[in-house]
């Protein structure tokens, strides 16, 4: 394969940088949706578990759809439609933002019966969300359970269940994509070509085409904050999707005004950098670096992936890897992700001075 010049930096840079962070990692970027630069390094494979990219490619787009549709405004609370859920204060638009009060995380899964149906285990992971207190923040508290409510809240909107309008929205927005969820913890395709993520201690084996997240492991495969599968093809083009649906130029995609409304800041500087479900660079620590505006959007995964969107420059970098296979707790991959955005951006300003 002939690469660029600044392909092959970009490849070298990572090489001397990649031991001990990550088995191996690919990157695309696009830039005025043109594709500028596609390496992988190290042990890469077709398909990888993009955890909490799930949030935006599925959930988000769920919630703007319904947002288009006049399902729910800015100003709707949960309660509204979930008349189980104990808080009736809280909006809609605190779930997305992480502003709720929600807790971070909860082991449901050590809760939840395996043995029954999937759908039991959702009527009782209901009972569990209802006993969880409020704890108020003036600062956003990312939450994955919050996003777990926006899922009971998509199933009220449709009245369908996950998969069935994951369904519905992929094949809206997404015709062709091979972004997917594993019911049952069940894939059709060859597990050998999924990037195994960890040696598992709570399953007691390797995962490979089985979705890391605990939680959505034990809610059987699907859920609205985690669970999606797919490759750098369908990161790539949904990088491409959102660039499209920013600058207004797909007339079938969700309308500019609804996307500029959910990709602009939504909480205060210095109370959290999140849009409606977006990250938005965190000045000085930014995992898209130090080049990307504050006008960027994105999104990162547990994994070890993440796609960001500068849409000053034009500028979208999708990154994959498995950096969970050397452990959780080794965490040098958030050095050298931001490194990364770091030399294409360095690298696109030489080419285009050459």
């Amino acid at each position: 394969m002939k690469y660029s010049v600044l392909e092959k930096t970009l490849i070298k840079n990572i090489e001397d940088n990649i031991k001990d962070v990550t088995p191996g990692v690919l990157v695309r970027a696009y830039q005025n949706g043109r594709l500028v630069c596609d390496v992988g390094v190290g042990s890469t494979y077709a398909y990888y578990d993009i955890a909490s990219l799930t949030k935006i490619i599925f959930t988000v787009q769920a919630m703007m759809h319904a947002f288009e549709e006049g399902k729910w405004t800015v100003d709707a609370t949960v309660h509204q439609f979930l008349s189980w859920f104990p808080h009736k204060e809280t909006k809609i638009t605190e779930l997305l933002n992480h502003s709720s009060g929600l807790e971070w995380w909860k082991p449901f899964y050590k809760e939840l019966n395996l043995n029954d149906s999937w759908q039991k285990r959702r009527e009782d992971l209901k009972k569990m969300i209802v006993s969880l207190p409020l704890t108020p923040s003036e600062a956003s508290v990312y939450s994955d359970v919050g996003f777990l409510v926006l899922g009971f809240v998509l199933e009220e909107f449709y009245k369908m269940d996950l998969v069935s309008l994951w369904n519905k929205i992929k094949d809206q927005y997404y015709p062709g994509t091979t972004l997917e969820f594993h019911p049952r913890n069940q894939t059709t395709i060859r597990a050998s070509l999924f990037a195994p993520t960890e040696e598992c201690p709570w399953r007691k084996k390797l995962l490979q085409g089985e979705v890391h997240d605990e939680n959505t492991w034990a809610l059987g495969g699907v859920s609205t904050h985690a669970g999606l599968f797919g490759s750098i093809d369908d990161l790539g083009w949904y990088s491409l999707h959102l660039r499209s649906q920013l600058m207004g130029i797909a007339r079938y995609f969700i309308k500019q005004k609804t996307t500029q409304l959910f990709t602009k800041r939504s909480r205060p500087e210095g109370k959290g950098d999140w849009a409606l479900g977006f990250m938005l660079p965190t000045p000085g620590s930014a995992s898209c670096g130090g080049y990307f505006s504050l006008n960027s959007i994105g999104h990162t995964g547990f994994t070890g992936t993440s796609i960001w969107y500068d849409p000053k420059a034009d500028l979208s970098v999708v990154i994959l890897s498995n950096r969970l296979v050397y452990g959780r707790e080794i965490n040098r991959f958030v050095q050298l992700r931001p490194q990364i955005h770091n030399w294409i951006v360095e690298g696109l300003r030489k080419s285009s001075l050459g």
